[in-house]
Formats: structure tokens, C-alpha cells, sequence
């Protein structure tokens, strides 16, 4: 009698460590919504690898019962790709901060991504270094008072979209802590996407930065400075869904619908598969108070991947191979015995 496999809940993800992060930190919600992703996509334990670098959020391999490796500071990329090159059954999933990734981990990041390798990338971006206690990061915005930048940071910031999206990548998307059924879909879509597929997660930080996505989260106005991106749908939003964006030109703009001026038709339709980086990245770069910003699925585009190119570059190389072993290149030349 063959004995039914139980099916995986996303209890059965969490190891048996102390979760220390800070009461009330954005990556408790991070860290369910993944685990009910996980337990969708129906992953066994030992099929998944989380990799991190250095941060708050690079703790994380330690509150998972799958395989992890918690790395050193920027290097988690450089990691996870060598993880899926080598034994690419693997799911490996990565967790990176705004500075761990975009920061000393820059060059890895956008190499990971240009190459296209089979990996999940998540970016908590909270605009701010947590762990070494309030320092400015590549995403705090301009003019940013920090523990280094006293009198206001004079540096602009990254915009994460737009850097993915210009280092060749198929898969953006963008969420944020609380919204857990967002943040859960939008993992299940990253973790079915063939390459490198990075999701930015607005996350809040309440110790050094205590209400920097609070524009976005506070509940009266949530849904008029927000638009949900999913492909195939009208781009609308609002409390009362009574705007959306068209096209206007070769700009973006925000229209009020009204009888006898814009209706839904007129709005845009979201298509995040057609390769058309120049709408994703002006999708991407939306920001308050301009333009509601995008959560969603903004890029999702097909592509052949590195692992996989380099799997069929080693089964070519081993088909046409005159030596198939180690043993065959050894016995290959002139050799001898030699007997006492």
C-alpha cells in the first residue's frame, strides 16, 4: 500500500530558532509571506537553499528548516549563483538588504542579473543600514538625515526597478511588508519564473527608520497613492477606482475618469511579458506624489538561462569529449607499472 505524502503547511518551514528581529520589524511579514509561498509552490524541505549576505534581514537562513548558508557582506549573489551552477535542482532563493545588495554587493548584484541565472532575488529595502545602527544606504532618499549624513544626504539614491531592469533583467516586481496576500502571490510568480527573478519589498524598519514607506501604508490613503500591476488588466486605481494611467506621448500621466472625459478604456492595458524595458521602467520609476507607485508584477519576460546554458554547454562538451573520466586522461599518454 503506497503511503500518502503528507502535503507541506507553511508551519513546517519555520526552524526551531528564536526569530530576533525587532517587535514589530517589516521582516516577520516578509518571512510568512515566503513560507506560505513556499508551501504553494509544494517544496520539499531539502529541494530549497536560502542564501544571505550581512544585515537584519540576512538572519533569515536560520528561521527556515531548508537548507541555508548565511554568507558574508555583499556577497550573497555571488553565492546563490554558485549554489544553482552547481547543482541547479536546487530552488535557491536570496535575501538580501538595500545595502548588502546595491551597496558592496553591487557588482555581484548586477552580474547575477545580467547573466540570468535561476535565482530568486529579494530585496528588503527599508532605506537604511539597520544593523550597523542608522547609517544612509544606496536607497535613502536625497537630503536623508542619518547617523552619517547629519546635516542631510547629498547623494541620490538607486532606484531598484530601474537598476534591475537596465542590467538586462526578465523579472521585477515590487510589494510591501504588510500586505501579505500580495507579497505571497507575487513570491509564487518570482519562484515560477526561469532566471533571475528579483522582487523589492518596501519594508519598515521601526528602529532607525520608523515610517518610510508610511505614505504608502497609511490606511486613508493607501489605495490612492498605490496601483496593483497584473498583467492582462486596466491600469486603475484609487479608493473609489476612479483613475488610472495612459500613455501620453512618450510620458506616463495620471487621469481623473469621468462621463464624457477618460474611462477604463482609455487606461493602459499592463502587458509585463512583452520585452519592452521602456514602459516596465517608467512603471517602475513611478513615485509619490506624481504618479501612484507600482506594486505587483511590473516585468516578466522569457529568456534562456545560464544555468541552463552552461548544463547543455558541459553535456556538448562531454558528448564530443575524447576522454570521458579522469581515468581516461590519466591511461590517455605513455605509462608504465611499476612492480617491486
Amino acid at each position: 500500500m503506497t503511503q500518502e505524502i503528507k502535503k507541506l503547511t507553511p508551519k513546517d518551514y519555520k526552524s526551531d530558532q528564536e526569530v530576533r528581529w525587532c517587535p514589530g520589524c517589516g521582516d516577520y511579514a516578509i518571512m510568512n509571506s515566503i513560507q506560505k509561498a513556499m508551501a504553494e509552490l509544494d517544496y520539499k524541505k531539502e529541494d530549497v537553499a536560502i542564501i544571505s549576505g550581512i544585515g537584519c534581514s540576512s538572519r533569515f537562513p536560520y528561521y527556515m528548516s531548508t537548507y541555508g548558508f548565511h554568507s558574508i557582506h555583499g556577497r550573497a549573489a555571488a553565492i546563490a549563483s554558485g549554489v544553482k551552477t552547481a547543482n541547479p535542482n536546487l530552488h535557491v532563493w536570496q535575501i538580501s538588504g538595500d545595502g548588502d545588495a546595491m551597496a558592496i554587493g553591487g557588482n555581484h548584484f548586477i552580474h547575477a542579473i545580467r547573466r540570468n541565472i535561476d535565482i530568486n532575488m529579494i530585496i528588503f529595502n527599508n532605506e537604511i543600514y539597520g544593523l550597523t545602527k542608522g547609517q544612509y544606504s544606496p536607497t535613502s532618499p536625497l537630503g536623508k538625515k542619518t547617523k552619517t549624513s547629519p546635516f542631510g544626504t547629498v547623494e541620490h539614491p538607486f532606484h531598484p526597478g530601474e537598476l534591475v531592469i537596465g542590467s538586462q533583467g526578465k523579472f521585477f516586481a515590487r510589494t510591501i511588508d504588510y500586505n501579505v496576500k500580495l507579497s505571497t502571490d507575487i513570491f509564487i510568480l518570482m519562484a515560477k519564473h526561469k532566471g533571475t527573478s528579483v522582487v523589492e519589498v518596501l519594508q519598515n524598519c521601526v528602529i532607525y527608520n520608523d515610517g518610510c514607506h508610511a505614505m504608502l501604508t497609511d490606511k486613508e490613503h493607501k489605495e490612492d497613492r498605490t496601483i496593483v500591476l497584473k498583467h492582462g488588466e486596466r491600469m486603475l486605481f484609487g479608493k473609489e477606482k476612479d483613475r488610472g494611467i495612459i500613455l501620453d506621448g512618450l510620458k506616463l500621466r495620471v487621469v481623473k475618469l469621468s462621463p464624457g472625459g477618460f474611462t477604463e478604456n482609455d487606461l493602459l492595458v499592463h502587458d509585463a511579458h512583452e520585452n519592452n524595458p521602456g514602459i516596465h521602467t517608467m512603471l517602475a520609476n513611478m513615485r509619490y506624489p506624481d504618479y501612484p507607485v507600482a506594486l505587483g508584477v511590473i516585468r516578466d519576460i522569457t529568456s534562456v538561462t545560464y544555468d541552463e546554458s552552461v548544463a547543455n554547454q558541459i553535456d556538448k562538451i562531454k558528448k564530443n569529449a575524447k576522454f570521458k573520466s579522469m581515468r581516461d586522461l590519466i591511461y590517455s599518454g605513455n605509462t608504465w607499472e611499476i612492480k617491486e
